[in-house]
């Protein structure tokens, strides 16, 4: 029986499993590289590398998972996968050992979360894919600022086994909250539409919205990799702990009003306001000098950075057919980790010759032109449908 329902059991308990999933994400990754030093004495390079190799990991995971019939058997076998991986964290043989463990984790979450990003894509209404996009995205919102601060809470007293079983446990409940999914049968692809060896790993029309995810990601991994730098130099370290907080809470009051609003009227009602908000939301950053701009520029971010993630996926999963769902959700979050990926390392290249401030208005700039090429990219195209459809 066909329902106009978000809120069914599938997507409660499909949020919720995200939700820990991207928790477990940011929660090591926000302490592994600190625990590679402790424990290994690994160097910067090495600890880099530790923390840089589970992005690849998840490329590697997400690839694979865009080619599978999508069935609960292989929801199941990936999160299975992803305990495996999390109790690798407990052998301590060695810094390779750990780069390995790092890899294959990475494979672990690269396979879970485009399985259940493509199975709550399934199980939301056509009619209200934006609205229902924006409330899933919510709980990557929450785990991106919950993870990284319960994360340091854990290694306050040195134990980071703590952290494993914390995130063992996590893993055990996902796999138990799989056990009563409903995964939606996928209609397989017939090979007429297969045009080329690359078209069986990307959706090549996912790609368009893809570059603009790609920049803004890249923009963004300049906060969450150097915020508290930023912060330490202008003597605002306690402020900027609440950077993440006003930033989830603008996500959270916005979402569903912008989702409901793409549903009805279009992505570019959002998208155009949205990367203005962000690329202000930067400049601001840039010329921070107190707590209230600290934190006004959070909400700016959350307004703008915050809802173009949950636009652009709405975006790619409507433009797919049934059958190419999981390549389009699989090519979305590729662009999506290379952005966090490359932005730290590349950035990080620029600082000593722009510094912080510099490095904020340089991407605020780039955030500005990205209006351009949206327009050709997707906005012209989706307002020309727009019209045609009232």
């Amino acid at each position: 029986m066909t329902t106009n329902k978000i809120w069914t059991k599938d997507f409660i308990n499909l949020s919720a499993m995200n939700f820990f999933l991207i928790l477990v994400y940011f929660l090591l990754n926000a302490t592994i590289t600190t625990y590679a030093v402790n424990e290994f004495d690994a160097t910067a390079g090495e600890s880099g590398l530790i923390a840089g190799i589970f992005i690849i990991g998840a490329l590697v995971g997400r690839i694979i998972t865009g080619r599978l019939v999508l069935s609960k058997k292989i929801l199941m076998f990936g999160l299975f996968f992803f305990i495996l991986t999390v109790l690798l964290y407990f052998l301590n043989l060695g810094i390779y050992f750990l780069m390995l463990t790092r890899f294959l984790n990475g494979i672990s979450v690269g396979i879970a979360t485009t399985i259940v990003g493509t199975v709550v894509a399934l199980v939301i209404p056509n009619s209200r894919r934006g609205e229902g996009i924006s409330y899933f995205a919510v709980s990557t919102a929450l785990a991106t600022g919950i993870g990284p601060f319960i994360g340091l809470l854990l290694t306050q007293n040195g134990n980071y086994n703590l952290i494993f079983l914390f995130s063992l446990v996590l893993g055990c409940i996902i796999l138990g909250t799989s056990f009563i999914i409903n995964v939606p049968q996928m209609p397989l692809e017939s090979n007429v539409e297969k045009k080329s060896v690359f078209s069986n790993f990307i959706d090549y029309k996912t790609i368009p919205i893809a570059i603009i995810l790609f920049i803004m990601t890249f923009s963004f991994s300049s906060i969450l990799s150097y915020i508290n730098l930023y912060a330490t130099e202008m003597n605002l370290v306690s402020t900027a702990s609440f950077f993440f907080m006003v930033y989830t809470a603008s996500v959270l009051i916005s979402r569903p009003f912008t989702g409901r609003l793409v549903d009805r009227k279009g992505a570019n009602i959002i998208m155009y306001p949205a990367i203005v908000l962000f690329g202000l939301g930067m400049i601001l950053l840039s010329f921070t000098e107190s707590s209230m701009t600290l934190l006004l520029s959070g909400v700016l971010v959350g307004l703008g950075f915050g809802n173009i993630t949950s636009i652009t996926q709405t975006v790619a999963i409507s433009q797919a057919t049934p059958q190419r769902v999981a390549m389009a959700t699989a090519t979305f979050m590729i662009f999506y980790d290379l952005g966090n990926g490359f932005g730290p390392t590349l950035l990080g290249g620029i600082i000593p010759f722009t510094g912080y401030s510099g490095m904020y208005q340089i991407l605020a700039v780039i955030i500005f032109l990205s209006l351009i090429l949206y327009y050709f990219l997707h906005g012209r195209k989706a307002g020309i449908r727009q019209k045609q459809a009232v």
